[in-house]
């Protein structure tokens, strides 16, 4: 996070004795970045954060890709792999199905309708958009209420876990890094400050506002780290003596918060804009973007939808989540719907949606974008939700071979 935040009960200097009120000493942990050298918070823990009774293997699931090979263009229908109820016993954790990834991100999705375990990503920053439903999301940090249009922003290794409201799905789109999720450094003043270019500042942010406390033993925490295999990824579960949920205050600028797309400012022009102007997060070797309803080009002769453009150092994956977007009708896209235009490949708006587009004065989207600047490939949720005819709707026939 950019700036400073403080939660609960915290010492006047740092590193020196915190007690509770029976006396007792809390135990303080340092959570910080890139060996001591980055953003960081110091938590106030009742128990010992280090106390484990038991660690055992926990399978994550499948996380093997397939290349994008023969090279083509893809729509992966997201909303058929959660059909009639079958989501209703899946968690916002464990249910996750891998859609694309390569060594830098993966991108799953589920539908879940049960509370997730107690759950820890070692392995890097998630970034989780949150379709439909609603959700208390409980930290270490304390708790985030999140509903539809929220970005949900958790850093590495912070202890979570994901409990449900109402009955309906909690629809989720989960991109895990390799690495840390920020705002882009183009927004941001060598302090950390947001710039006055930037689409949103720090008031658009909204971080646990107060401790959460819970009591407990042997409490099960499934942690998601590096290790060897395909994947490079491994999963252990770790059994605690006491709820990690037990910091009663903190202060730092490291800790989860949430992000909502109607606060997003688009930024607009008399000629169609270059996707960079929707752009939202960074991680290592990959961007995400985001399309919110909004007025578009007005020079006399613009076209609103987007130019032809060949990415030659990215994949670009939308994810359509409202509205009509304009630029792929014919195509078959929907709401729940996936593009994928890798690398290699010049992409751009169907024949059709060119002149369809003239003259208009707004649009009402909503998508989400992550670009890529090394090669995605399937994971299995992406090979079960492939339409198999996108690649050649634009040319309104094909495939020549049978």
């Amino acid at each position: 996070m950019p700036y400073y935040s403080r939660v609960g009960d915290v010492p006047a200097k740092r590193h020196t004795q915190a007690r509770q009120p029976d006396g007792s000493l809390l135990r303080e942990e340092l959570m910080g970045e890139e060996g001591f050298s980055s953003d960081s918070s110091l938590l106030y823990h009742v128990g010992v954060p280090s106390a484990i009774v038991d660690s055992q293997p926990w399978e994550v699931g499948d996380l093997a890709t397939r290349p994008n090979h023969p090279l083509v263009p893809r729509h992966l229908k997201l909303h058929g792999l959660f059909e009639n109820a079958e989501w209703k016993p899946l968690d916002p954790v464990t249910g996750r199905r891998l859609v694309l990834g390569n060594a830098d991100v993966r991108i799953s999705y589920v539908w879940a309708g049960q509370p997730s375990p107690c759950y820890r990503n070692a392995v890097g920053d998630e970034c989780v958009y949150v379709e439909a439903g609603t959700a208390k999301v409980e930290t270490v940090f304390g708790m985030l209420d999140v509903g539809p249009g929220d970005y949900v922003i958790i850093p590495r290794a912070t202890t979570h876990r994901w409990v449900l409201e109402g009955h309906a799905p909690l629809q989720a789109y989960c991109i895990e890094a390799n690495s840390h999720i920020g705002p882009p450094a183009r927004y941001l003043s060598r302090f950390g400050q947001f710039l006055e270019h930037a689409p949103f500042c720090e008031r658009d942010l909204r971080g646990p506002a107060e401790p959460l406390v819970c009591e407990g033993t042997d409490v099960e925490v499934l942690v998601k780290h590096r290790g060897a295999g395909p994947s490079g990824i491994l999963g252990t579960r770790m059994v605690y003596a006491t709820h990690p949920f037990d910091v009663v205050g903190w202060d730092g600028c490291l800790y989860p918060y949430t992000f909502n797309v109607a606060d997003f400012e688009p930024i607009t022009g008399r000629v169609h804009q270059p996707p960079p102007v929707h752009q939202v997060w960074a991680g290592t070797n990959f961007v995400v973007c985001t399309f919110c309803p909004r007025k578009v080009d007005y020079h006399p002769l613009a076209i609103p939808v987007p130019y032809y453009h060949s990415n030659v150092d990215s994949d670009e994956v939308m994810f359509y989540v409202g509205g009509d977007y304009g630029a792929r009708k014919g195509s078959g896209i929907g709401l729940g719907s996936i593009s994928l235009h890798p690398g290699g490949y010049a992409h751009g708006p169907q024949p059709a949606a060119i002149d369809a587009s003239l003259g208009v004065q707004e649009v009402d989207e909503l998508a989400v974008m992550v670009d890529t600047f090394r090669p995605l490939e399937l994971g299995e949720a992406g090979i079960a939700s492939d339409d198999g005819r996108y690649a050649w709707t634009w040319a309104g026939r094909g495939p020549l071979t049978p």
